[in-house]
């Protein structure tokens, strides 16, 4: 396939460019930048709030502003990509964040470092809609599927290294290596990038959205801030309220704009397509419940079962291969069974998954938790795949890049919607539980005991050796009590969603045409090793 044909089509039996492996091998490379630099940075919270002198809500900043920059950024640069070229974009991402990941290892404070992380999250998002726009572009439908799995099991494997190299790093050298050592890499695969990477872009070449692309990343900005902020100030709060009214009002006059527009950003015709909007809705569905849980479950390995970060991580490195396996064979029982009936089968096996949860107690043993695991991440591998494939196939090739940021734009939605959502759950919940077991501490911890169970351990510190044990243990059954009504929720939403895409999502999503590991394996990438919701573990 020569380079200019690339530009107008996506890649065909008949016209095949020799280098399209190598390609995939340097769109591997920019994965593994993108994920490790994510997942590694929960070993490195400590180690920050020592050297850095940081509060807890400044450490939940240094992982809150990367979702909030990158969400808010995916449509823009997605249309970006699809009008003036995706390799162009990819590359430029790559140099933002290798510039990015060199001043946070030249950090002095904390602050510094948020803005640093803010860049990396602008340029992830340059990033990551390129390399799925790209590969829709560079192979052939009968090679599709085989290059995706092998691009999404190197995201995943690139999460699962993440946080055990980063353990090492930090046991012989400063905070600043865990950014440092993406350096090399960003400069092999910009490099390499330049010489086997084909351009290829939207051959009608369709005006950007300016309007658009400033109403978008105001809108979901302010939803993705809002729901960071409304667990510490509280959702009925007038500053979460304003937040959240500030972007209704811009994303609906997103809407409106893009349907007045010739080329809009996001078509929003897109969305009478079952397969776009069933697919979009299940995946904020999906990531909403899971991420919730998850960011409670990583509490619980820390600060009920007593595990460091770097010890979580390793008790979870069989997530992974699970999620490769269980990714790689998606396509053929949707090709068989219908989509529909994969989807709903995987989300209805999530809601198990949570009702398994729901049964975690102090005395748990590892397999157990490992089981309810392992049963969360089939569901997730079975649910995610088809359901990009639904995304993905309703989206024109030469708007691949809109496509692919919707994809990338509802996981990070359910995402924080589920940290927050659930958080405060939970956190109501715990509260309510341990209200009686405020009296044995100080006036001056209780505030901070009621708010967390990284608080009450702490406050607990104070007291007599016999004291502390039991306010400590009360604390730890408020919190599963929070986990357990968390997980009930799930349970529900999950269940609830299984018999939607059962009515509604198409029955054929065409595995051949469209990326189907992706998104699966993007969340091994991101939770499979006690991944980015754990930074929360100090936080309500």
């Amino acid at each position: 396939m020569s380079i200019s044909h690339a530009a107008e089509s996506p890649a065909s039996d008949a016209d095949l460019d020799p280098r399209r492996w190598w390609t995939l091998l340097v769109l591997c490379l920019s994965l593994i930048i993108v994920f490790v630099g994510n997942a590694s940075l929960n070993v490195a919270i400590p180690s920050l709030s020592e050297q850095l002198h940081a509060t807890n809500s400044q450490l939940q900043w240094v992982v809150a502003i990367y979702s909030l920059v990158f969400a808010s950024l995916l449509f823009t640069t997605g249309a970006i990509g699809d009008r003036y070229g995706r390799k162009g974009a990819l590359q430029v991402g790559l140099v933002i964040f290798m510039v990015a990941a060199t001043l946070a290892t030249l950090s002095h404070s904390i602050n510094q470092l948020i803005a640093c992380r803010g860049l990396m999250g602008a340029a992830a998002a340059l990033i990551m809609p390129s390399t799925l726009s790209i590969l829709v572009n560079v192979f052939p439908p009968n090679e599709r599927t085989k290059a995706i799995a092998i691009w999404a099991a190197t995201s995943g494997g690139a999460g699962a290294i993440g946080p055990v190299a980063s353990g090492f790093l930090l046991g012989h050298f400063w905070y600043g290596s865990v950014f440092l050592v993406n350096v090399p890499i960003v400069a092999a695969a910009l490099l390499a990038g330049w010489f086997l990477i084909p351009k290829s872009r939207d051959p009608q070449e369709a005006p950007l959205d300016p309007v658009g692309a400033v109403l978008s990343s105001i809108g979901i900005g302010s939803v993705v801030f809002a729901l960071i902020q409304a667990p510490e100030h509280g959702w009925g709060s007038p500053a979460t309220l304003y937040v959240f009214g500030l972007a209704a009002v811009f994303l609906v006059l997103f809407v409106l704009w893009e349907l007045r527009v010739d080329e809009p950003m996001l078509d929003m015709s897109f969305f009478r397509n079952p397969a776009f909007s069933v697919g979009s809705g299940g995946m904020v569905l999906v990531f909403l419940s899971m991420y919730g849980v998850m960011f409670l479950l990583t509490q619980y390995l820390q600060l009920v079962k007593g595990y460091s970060p770097l010890s979580a991580a390793l008790r979870l490195l069989p997530i992974t291969p699970v999620m490769v396996i269980v990714t790689t064979r998606t396509p053929r029982l949707s090709a068989r069974f219908g989509a529909n009936r994969v989807v709903a089968f995987g989300m209805a096996t999530l809601s198990v998954s949570f009702v398994v949860l729901h049964g975690l107690t102090i005395a748990s043993s590892y397999l157990y938790v490992l089981f309810c695991v392992v049963l969360l991440v089939v569901g997730i591998a079975m649910a995610m795949s088809p359901m990009t494939a639904s995304i993905m196939s309703a989206v024109p090739s030469r708007r691949a890049g809109a496509g692919s940021a919707m994809n990338d734009a509802t996981r990070e939605l359910g995402a924080a919607f589920g940290v927050a959502i659930m958080g405060s759950i939970a956190a109501s919940k715990y509260t309510h539980s341990f209200q009686s077991s405020l009296g044995a501490l100080p006036v001056s911890a209780r505030e901070s005991a009621r708010s967390s169970l990284a608080g009450a351990v702490d406050a607990a510190k104070s007291l007599n050796p016999a004291a502390a044990r039991a306010v400590t243990l009360s604390a730890q059954h408020s919190f599963m009590d929070g986990i357990r009504l968390a997980a009930s929720v799930a349970a529900l939403l999950t269940a609830g969603a299984a018999l939607v895409v059962l009515r509604y999502l198409p029955h054929e999503a065409d595995h051949q045409e469209t990326p189907t590991s992706v998104g699966s394996m993007e969340i091994a990438a991101e939770l499979g090793l006690a991944g980015e919701p754990a930074v929360f573990a100090t936080e309500a």
